[in-house]
């Protein structure tokens, strides 16, 4: 799936998905452009976690169509959806889940590293990513060693060095001060606008849906508009 991109980059149709008998989305259609960076806000419990699932192939609606640079994912098989997240994603989780096991340069080369990279290779282009963010010196330190603010800057270098086409993050700020926050959603966005990456960000705090070029609001499984004032 790679090369230029005509219409949006990510489109949902009446996206569909239940948990048991307790309905998570309801029809939610949402488009979003590439190179956009959009904001899925919603209180807890929403379904907007659960939208950004769906579009990122971890989890297959129940009804509905996802389609990524007008390739149709929500029909693909569960090894064409993890190549498809291995080749073409980028995820930043909320505690930055880094391998525990792996030094910093490590973690942000392992999407490198999947992909078929040398090691020497993905050593590199990962190393060049801490100058970037901040985390000169880090290189060797496990998570164990960091504080939260850096753990979460490795975890965005890891969600970007390859280059993908899309990077979802979820609440990837939600552990962090409201300072040591900021900071990290700076360096998302202009690390995000450098690369020409699309950006899928859900959260409930309005500082971090200014961030967006857009904002939308997942509300009883569906998608909405702001009101706007």
């Amino acid at each position: 799936m790679t090369g230029a991109t005509s219409g949006p980059m990510i489109e949902a149709r009446e996206v569909a998905l239940s948990f048991g008998e307790t309905p998570a989305l309801r029809g939610a259609t949402l488009t979003v452009d590439a190179g956009e960076v959009l904001a899925v806000m919603g209180p807890s419990g929403s379904g907007k976690s659960t939208l950004l699932h769906c579009l990122a192939g971890i989890l297959v609606p129940d009804a509905g169509e996802i389609h990524i640079a007008g390739r149709r994912v929500d029909t693909l098989d569960e090894s064409a959806r993890s190549a498809l997240r291995r080749d073409e994603f980028g995820f930043v989780f909320q505690f930055g889940q880094l391998v525990p096991e792996l030094t910093a340069v490590e973690n942000v080369a392992l999407p490198l590293l999947l992909a078929g990279t040398r090691r020497r290779a993905a050593v590199a282009e990962a190393s060049g990513w801490f100058g970037r963010l901040d985390l000169e010196g880090l290189q060797q330190r496990r998570s164990g060693e960091l504080s939260g603010g850096q753990a979460q800057r490795v975890a965005l270098a890891r969600g970007l060095v390859a280059r993908p086409r899309v990077l979802f993050a979820d609440e990837p700020t939600g552990s962090l001060d409201s300072l040591t926050g900021e900071h990290v959603l700076d360096l998302l966005v202009a690390s995000a606008r450098e690369q020409g990456t699309t950006v899928v960000v859900v959260t409930h705090e309005a500082r971090v849906a200014a961030y967006a070029d857009r904002e939308v609001i997942v509300r009883d499984g569906k998608v909405t508009a702001p009101v706007l004032s």
